[in-house]
């Protein structure tokens, strides 16, 4: 896979376009609270970290390719922010217990094993109160060109989320129609499914 995505981010254009995620800007742009400390696996191309980065929020990002990160670090620096992008696999991140205010999670499709490995690491590295945001292509996309695995082990429904985030207190979560605009690989309608999901206070 590591092959596959330094080919596709090899291309001289954005593939999945250079502007963030509707789903995550509607998030950040009504955020209620000062900025904090965002971590997008699975960064790509880094539209999600740039967008997060010009406001005010201190980005984390890593994906396994290389050119995936220089142009990431090329948008940032059109825009005049900076990020930290890291270039390894998920199972060498070091996800630093209670460490990030926000974890983005956009159509980081995984196979069933590592995705719930991951999960897991993903709840431990929020701080208590942070947020999880998602949005994941549905078994619905199976059979559509706007884009995603066509394999049902690596999509998503609600009751996948529901137990992989069991301990977290959901805020929103459903499978919905989009239409996607992010580039030629995300183009036309699409069946996702969306969680913004809060972890609990310590008492």
């Amino acid at each position: 896979m590591k092959k596959f995505w330094d080919e596709r981010y090899a291309e001289p254009e954005y593939v999945y376009g250079e502007e963030p995620n509707e789903f995550l800007k509607a998030f950040l742009d009504t955020y209620p609270e000062p900025p904090g400390r965002l971590l997008l696996p699975g960064e790509g191309e880094g539209r999600n970290a740039v967008y997060a980065a010009r406001k005010g929020w201190e980005v984390v990002g890593f994906d396994q390719s290389r050119s995936g990160r220089e142009k990431a670090v090329q948008l940032a620096a059109r825009h005049g922010v900076s990020i930290r992008y890291d270039v390894c696999d998920v199972l060498d991140f070091p996800f630093e217990e209670a460490s990030f205010d926000l974890i983005g999670l956009f159509f980081f499709h995984l196979p069933l094993e590592l995705r719930r490995h991951t999960h897991q690491q993903v709840y431990q590295a929020l701080k208590p109160g942070g947020t999880l945001i998602a949005e994941l292509f549905s078994p619905r996309q199976i059979g559509r060109s706007s884009g995603g695995p066509q394999v049902r082990e690596l999509l998503y429904d609600t009751e996948d989320l529901k137990q992989d985030f069991k301990d977290l207190n959901i805020r929103y979560l459903a499978e919905e129609n989009v239409h996607l605009r992010e580039g030629k690989y995300h183009e036309g309608e699409a069946a996702v499914v969306r969680l913004i999901a809060q972890k609990k206070l310590h008492s």
